[in-house]
């Protein structure tokens, strides 16, 4: 059983995706014996009008998803209703959380809106997933040149908000080891794995924050599913270890039961 804490609907703006057509999309993470898969939407990254983006994210994981697809707004809060966007990701669709992209919307972390946004998200009990990027940056279109997030306020805002429970994503090459120690022991902080690319980088990063703030995340559809899955296979795990990745520490997180 897996539980996916990464994954996206719609369309990547820059190419098609084996997979991004919702019906497809889960039928394959079915077939790959995911039980559970959080899911933002690429539109949230680009598009003005986040309401109707989270409206058409919580309308798909309904109908082609139900049971598998849990919907994960974006907020942004460089934009006038972002507040409102928020209480209805809460309230009105029923969200266990919220995914920002503080790169594609305009503002860095220092920025007193992304602390306000905490704490408000922290307040109502939503998950914040914070993406750091969403691809390396050789592979960006030349007209679409996207800096990737500076990841060092980080631990001094997570030790400021009572209550968060923060997933960090794409962070590879973002985090140094002493930033992962330091913003496991800052607060409730968990890391998905789908950009760890070197051999032996997951052993280290469990070494770094402890096997129960590594979350499996595959940013599928951009990335393959299965190379996700040989991340953790290929790492020096124990069975139970793996097991936590796979499920028990996402399902914790999203129950607030995690340590």
């Amino acid at each position: 059983m897996i539980i996916d804490t990464n994954v996206s609907l719609s369309r990547w703006p820059f190419r098609r995706l084996a997979g991004d057509e919702t019906p497809q999309l889960a039928a394959n993470l079915r077939r790959r014996g995911v039980t559970q898969a959080w899911a933002g939407s690429f539109d949230g990254m680009l598009h003005k009008d986040i309401g109707s983006v989270n409206a058409r994210l919580a309308a798909e994981c309904r109908s082609h998803g139900k049971g598998l697809l849990l919907p994960f707004g974006s907020v942004n809060p460089k934009l006038p209703d972002w507040r409102e966007d928020l209480r209805r990701c809460h309230e009105e669709h029923r969200m266990a959380g919220i995914r920002l992209h503080p790169n594609y919307h305009g503002y860095d972390l220092k920025d007193p809106l992304f602390a306000e946004l905490l704490s408000m998200a922290a307040r109502r009990g939503l998950i914040v997933q914070v993406a750091l990027k969403m691809e390396d940056e050789r592979m960006q279109h030349p007209l679409m040149r996207v800096p990737s997030v500076d990841a060092a306020p980080l631990p001094d805002l997570v030790k400021a908000t009572e209550g968060l429970r923060m997933v960090v994503l794409h962070w590879k090459g973002m985090l140094t080891g002493q930033l992962c120690r330091r913003l496991a022991a800052a607060g409730q902080v968990y890391f998905e794995i789908s950009m760890l690319d070197s051999l032996g980088t997951l052993d280290l990063l469990v070494e770094d924050v402890s096997i129960e703030r590594v979350l499996f995340g595959s940013n599928y559809p951009l990335f393959y599913f299965e190379a996700a899955v040989l991340k953790i296979r290929e790492a020096s795990l124990t069975e139970p270890q793996r097991q936590a990745i796979f499920e028990g520490n996402s399902r914790r997180l999203s129950t607030g039961t995690s340590r």
